[in-house]
């Protein structure tokens, strides 16, 4: 286990070494550790100004990037072998409580925030490539399908979960509901291009097909307490 002077809420692994992983906490501070060297953080980036609340590894072969996200609006390019970031990219209007790398396009990851926009970014460009009015609530997560490039799924407090299709943003291309409380965060599954998972405050797990007429598969009300993350095995097709 490795300690930290500050809430963590966040976690990615490594995509080219098994034994390292980076956190983000509260003090906006990004941690590398390495499951060989337990005795503290191999480095630590201190650059965002508040909270930085997401953290993900870039998903494509051939590069090595990793993207954070604040609470100080701001999402900020990585190189690990770097000390400093690379990037930062401006726009939100709120805080960002999501980042997360395209699986299909390098150098594309997508934002959520506060301000009620989902937004798409490419590294080799400094500004917004798209914003997606997503919500009239705050957006607390987002993910990528891992079988469509042009699909990403939002997740929000006004308890709903949207699905955009990049090619026409006007309207969702479906909208799920039955969470109670704000959905804090949604995952589609690695092995069904139609299935995604969800948790909430409202302490239930939930999975969806939204290609189904009744899109709800399940409901799982083990925790007696708000559901913060959630992830599928990329190994086990039932493990979550």
């Amino acid at each position: 286990s490795f300690d930290w002077n500050d809430g963590l809420f966040d976690v990615t692994w490594s995509e080219n070494n098994e034994n390292m992983l980076i956190t983000c906490s509260g003090d906006g501070s990004l941690q590398i550790w390495d499951m060989a060297k337990t005795k503290g953080p191999l480095q630590v980036y201190k650059e965002h100004t508040l909270e930085a609340y997401s953290v993900d590894w870039s998903q494509t072969r051939g590069e090595q990037l990793v993207v954070s996200g604040s609470w100080d609006q701001t999402a900020k390019l990585w190189d690990p072998a770097v000390g400093k970031s690379l990037c930062t990219f401006k726009g939100h209007e709120g805080v960002i409580y999501s980042t997360i790398w395209s699986p299909h396009i390098p150098g594309c990851f997508a934002s959520a925030s506060g301000d009620q926009t989902l937004r798409i970014w490419d590294v080799k460009a400094p500004g917004v490539k798209l914003v997606i009015p997503a919500h009239q609530a705050e957006v607390l997560s987002c993910d990528w399908c891992k079988y469509d490039e042009n699909l990403l799924v939002t997740g929000a407090v006004d308890c709903s979960l949207k699905g955009w299709d990049l090619r026409n943003i006007r309207q969702p291309v479906f909208v799920l509901l039955g969470h109670t409380y704000a959905i804090r965060r949604v995952k589609f599954s690695p092995f069904h291009a139609t299935i995604l998972a969800s948790c909430s405050y409202d302490f239930t797990v939930r999975f969806w097909d939204f290609s189904k007429p009744n899109p709800l598969l399940e409901t799982v009300e083990h925790h007696t307490e708000f559901t913060c993350g959630i992830d599928l095995s990329l190994h086990n097709r039932g493990q979550v």
